[in-house]
C-alpha cells in the first residue's frame, strides 16, 4: 500500500470514529435532555401549588340596582375559579364584573363560575351543562387549556372538545368569549427547559383554540400574545406558586378580555 492510499485509509477511518462519536454524543444528549425533563417534570408536579379557596363565594351580583342585568358565567379551569387570590373582587371573573358596572353601559352583573380546577377540555361537556340550569347566561368567558398544554395533549383534539362547547352555549343563543392558553413560558413554576417545551405546547393549542372557537362562533382573545409579555416580565402578576395568577395577573387578563366581553353584553343589552 503507497503512503497515500495509507493516508487516505486513516483520514477514512477518522471521518467513521467521528460520524460514530457525533451520533453518540447526539443519543446521549437526546437522552439526556430527556432526563432532565424527566426530572424537572417530576419536580415541578410535586411542588405546592395554590388550591381553591373552599370560602371563595362563586356567585355575586356586582353594580347599582336597577342597572340593565348581565349574566356572566365563567367556565373552564382554575383560572375561572380564580385559583391563586382569596377575594371576589381579585378573580378575572370579579374583576371583569366590576369593570361592566362601572363602565359606560353601567351592567348590573349577576356573576358565577361553573369552573373546575384541574380541568381539561374534555370536561366542558359538563360545565356547559351545569351553566345552562336555571336562567340562561347572556355571556360565557371560557378559559381553558392550560392543562391540555402541560400534559402535552394534541392540540386538535383538545380543540374540538372546546369547539363542540361553544357550539352548545351558541346555539342556546349564550354570546362567548374564549380566552386562549395563556403564556406558560411565563410560569416560573417550571424550570427551562421544560418551561420552553410547555410554553410550546401552550401555544399549539392556543393556535387550534382560536380556528374551532372562531368557526364556533365564539369571539377569541389570544390571551398568550396580548398578555404573555406582562406576565414574562412582571413576576408579580403571578401568585406566590409561580404558577397561578396574582390579582394583578387576573387585572391583566380581566382588561385583556373586556373589549370582547363588553361587546357581547352589548349584543345582549336589553332594549
Amino acid at each position: 500500500m503507497s503512503e497515500r492510499s495509507g493516508r487516505q485509509g486513516e483520514g477514512t477511518q477518522v471521518a467513521v470514529r467521528l460520524g460514530r462519536a457525533a451520533a453518540l454524543s447526539l443519543i446521549a444528549g437526546t437522552i439526556g435532555g430527556a432526563a432532565v425533563l424527566v426530572g424537572e417534570a417530576f419536580v415541578a408536579r410535586h411542588r405546592p401549588y395554590a388550591q381553591p379557596e373552599l370560602g371563595l363565594a362563586l356567585r355575586a351580583t356586582i353594580g347599582r340596582v336597577g342597572a340593565p342585568p348581565l349574566r356572566l358565567v365563567l367556565l373552564g379551569d382554575s383560572s375561572s375559579l380564580g385559583v391563586g387570590v382569596g377575594r371576589l373582587g381579585d378573580t378575572v371573573g370579579g374583576q371583569l364584573a366590576n369593570l361592566l358596572a362601572e363602565g359606560p353601559a353601567g351592567r348590573q352583573v349577576h356573576l358565577s363560575s361553573v369552573g373546575v380546577s384541574g380541568s381539561r377540555s374534555t370536561d366542558l361537556a359538563t360545565q356547559v351543562a351545569r351553566a345552562l340550569l336555571g336562567p340562561r347566561p347572556d355571556v360565557a368567558v371560557v378559559l381553558i387549556g392550560a392543562n391540555d398544554a402541560t400534559a402535552l395533549r394534541r392540540p386538535a383534539e383538545a380543540a374540538a372538545y372546546l369547539g363542540a362547547a361553544v357550539r352548545r352555549l351558541r346555539e342556546a343563543d349564550v354570546e362567548v368569549v374564549v380566552g386562549t392558553c395563556p403564556d406558560l413560558g411565563a410560569a416560573r413554576a417550571l424550570a427551562p427547559p421544560l418551561r420552553q417545551v410547555v410554553g410550546w405546547s401552550g401555544r399549539r393549542i392556543a393556535r387550534a383554540q382560536t380556528a374551532a372557537s372562531l368557526d364556533a362562533g365564539a369571539t377569541v382573545v389570544d390571551l398568550c400574545a396580548e398578555t404573555g409579555p406582562v406576565f414574562r416580565a412582571d413576576a408579580g402578576t403571578l401568585c406566590h406558586d409561580g404558577f397561578h395568577p396574582s390579582a394583578d395577573g387576573y387585572r391583566v387578563w380581566a382588561h385583556a378580555l373586556l373589549p370582547a366581553v363588553a361587546a357581547a353584553a352589548n349584543v345582549t343589552s336589553p332594549h
